[in-house]
Formats: structure tokens, C-alpha cells, sequence
């Protein structure tokens, strides 16, 4: 079986072993990958998560209040048609 420990034992020797330029550039590059993602994410037409999930509420209060007006519907319709 593998174990763990000896694996973060080799990911940190191999982390180690990295140049500090190349972590560097790695830690350049992440930055301005991340500043660019953040741009062109920001420009998209897209609703935060707390917009989305009052949405959802909204519709899930909607969809009970159509079936509970279909239910007084239909009682109705029946009254009428028994009438």
C-alpha cells in the first residue's frame, strides 16, 4: 500500500529542489493568471451565488403557490361542473 507520509516526504524533496527563480516565475505566473481569469470573469454576464440562490427561492415559492392556486382550481371547476 502507498504511504502518505513517504509521499509528502517526496513532494517535498522535489519542492525543495526547485530553483527560487523558477518558484519565482511559477509564483509570477499564477498571479497574472489569476489577475486575467478575474478580468474576463468580471466582464461575463453571470449572477453572484447569493442572487442565484435568492432566485431559487423565489421560484421554489412560486412553483408551490401555482400548484396550490391548480388545486383551488380544479375544486372549483369540479364544484361547478357538479352544480
Amino acid at each position: 500500500m502507498i504511504n502518505a507520509k513517504k509521499i509528502e516526504e517526496i513532494a517535498k524533496q522535489v519542492t525543495d529542489s526547485i530553483p527560487p527563480s523558477l518558484k519565482n516565475m511559477a509564483n509570477d505566473f499564477e498571479d497574472k493568471a489569476k489577475s486575467v481569469l478575474q478580468s474576463k470573469l468580471s466582464q461575463l454576464d453571470v449572477v453572484t451565488r447569493e442572487e442565484f440562490d435568492i432566485q431559487t427561492q423565489v421560484l421554489i415559492k412560486t412553483r408551490a403557490k401555482i400548484t396550490e392556486l391548480e388545486a383551488k382550481l380544479a375544486e372549483l371547476e369540479e364544484k361547478i361542473s357538479a352544480s
